[in-house]
């Protein structure tokens, strides 16, 4: 929370929030699911809460679940009632033919879209999003992290909306499964990036871009099993000027994946980090058009917009560099034990 708090001015206080990962070693076997419910009062939070345990109830087995701790001195904007799951998938008919992690991305999205003021924003194993309007550091407080959890990878984002409203669903980081981006930057292709995963099943109800950069990972990276390095230059892929000057065989492949990835193509400035499983990824637009900073210490790998945030909790480090745009840095876990 310190090294976000020194980036303060680079939010308003209209959204920040954290994803970690490791935070659920009891329950590392099921998927954890994060509910908001939305309402202009208690009563309406909790008829929202009453048809989704419904919807829970007929489609998972349920391990355990409590309203997430939170401290309610801490100032933060009309928060939602805010609850987790822990859940196993329950397959009927057909959907046995599902894997676990689709059956659950057709349940989220059914939930997301029908389920009136029920929202999932974090479904994955082993690791949870926390999230809502304010400074990220009120939202850490808010949350009690640094008291409740200790995660082997964090990550985390601060807020400043221009063109969509700020609400508690609205915030970074977005989330499918154990996947989680946050987003500095405007992808002016939001619509047809949008219209393209639809056709694969993916519903964009949160009213912001960074949705699709979230469901564009998880299908290229697990429906498709996409290396990190295809998907980067399938989101920021080279000019053609680029690619006309290639040899044949890496002119054929970024060729085709430009004619059929087209509508994934990501414009606008844009820096991401995306968290999964063991793993932490930093991607820019291919002319870096939004900050973002990559340094080791020993076995530690941070990525920060700035520079001066990673000094902030690691002084001394190892090395220190700018990714070159449209090129993905992984950091990867060694040891998940």
């Amino acid at each position: 929370m310190s090294a976000i708090a020194n980036m303060h001015v680079r939010g308003n206080g209209l959204g920040g929030g954290f994803a970690a990962y490791g935070i659920y070693p009891e329950y590392k076997d099921y998927y954890a699911f994060h509910l908001m419910f939305t309402g202009s009062n208690s009563d309406a939070k909790r008829s929202a809460k009453q048809d989704f345990d419904v919807f829970l109830c007929e489609n998972f087995d349920l391990v355990y679940d409590e309203e997430i701790p939170h401290d309610d001195e801490t100032a933060v904007s009309d928060p939602p009632l805010v609850w987790r799951y822990f859940v196993a998938p329950r397959k009927q008919g057909d959907e046995t033919n599902l894997s676990d992690d689709d059956y659950v991305v057709m349940k989220v999205m059914h939930i997301n879209t029908k389920i009136e003021n029920a929202y999932v924003f974090s479904s994955g194993k082993n690791m949870g999003c926390f999230k809502g309007v304010g400074y990220p550091e009120e939202i850490g407080k808010y949350f009690m992290l640094d008291r409740l959890y200790k995660a082997y990878t964090w990550t985390v984002h601060g807020r400043f909306p221009t063109n969509t409203q700020a609400w508690w669903g609205g915030a970074h980081p977005f989330s499918l499964l154990d996947t989680t981006v946050v987003h500095n930057g405007e992808i002016s292709s939001y619509g047809t990036n949008r219209w393209y995963l639809e056709m694969y099943g993916y519903a964009c109800t949160l009213q912001t871009d960074t949705e699709v950069i979230a469901y564009a990972a998880d299908l290229l990276m697990r429906r498709q099993n996409l290396p990190i390095e295809l998907v980067a230059k399938i989101l920021a892929p080279p000019i053609w000027n680029s690619i006309d000057r290639m040899n044949e065989n890496e002119k054929k492949l970024l060729t085709a994946l430009r004619m059929v990835y087209a509508p994934l193509l990501m414009n606008g400035p844009f820096s991401i980090i995306i968290g999964q499983t063991g793993k932490m990824i930093g991607l820019t637009d291919r002319i870096r058009l939004r900050p973002l900073t990559a340094a080791t210490r020993g076995s530690m790998f941070y990525l920060s917009s700035e520079e001066a945030s990673i000094r902030l909790i690691s002084p001394e480090l190892d090395t220190v560099w700018t990714p070159n745009g449209g090129e993905p840095v992984v950091g990867k876990l060694n040891n998940m034990t």
